[in-house]
């Protein structure tokens, strides 16, 4: 699980980063953005509906596989868009996103055996970058960089917006 941890933490950095930079970016935006980070690993449902359960119950081939893609990120950006007000689903849906980028990008990053990444560009293409060979999804160090920096995120963040005490009168 440090794995899922690392996303969110991630995801509340660039999040809150980005309110910092666009004042009218609040605390609902931040998470949608962590939302974002997390939803590639939408494809863990197959934990509790394996694929073949599914494509028994739907009578057609079925994997949940794509979830964890590009082309997936854009569904469930598109879908998830659709539980906001239609004002406000542009937004959500870029800000959904950058999450689901840095997610894309912290994957890329692992160690694999093959040297290279999974099929992040599919049904695009079937190119697979090369992986960036830094950490396993099971090592705790990357949990442990993404925390220090959210609390540091977390800090600046508090101090720029609480008001100023001003020293009192003697």
């Amino acid at each position: 699980m440090p794995d899922l941890l690392t996303h969110v933490l991630v995801g509340y950095v660039v999040g809150t980063l980005l309110s910092v930079r666009y004042e009218s970016l609040r605390p609902a935006h931040v998470t949608l953005v962590m939302v974002g980070a997390l939803s590639p690993d939408f494809v863990k449902i197959q934990l509790l509906l394996p694929d073949g359960l599914v494509a028994w119950l739907l009578g057609v081939p079925f994997s949940w596989s794509p979830l964890h893609t590009l082309a997936g990120t854009v569904l469930v950006a598109g879908l998830g868009s659709l539980l906001v007000a239609p004002a406000y689903r542009k937004q959500a849906i870029a800000l959904f996103a950058i999450g689901a980028l840095s997610h894309h990008l912290l994957d890329i990053l692992l160690l694999t055996p093959t040297g290279v990444a999974y099929g992040v560009f599919w049904p695009f293409t079937d190119y697979r970058p090369p992986a960036g060979g830094l950490y396993l999804s099971s090592d705790r160090w990357p949990a442990l960089v993404a925390g220090c920096g959210a609390v540091l995120v977390w800090a600046i963040d508090r101090r720029r917006t609480d008001p100023v005490m001003e020293p009192s009168a003697r």
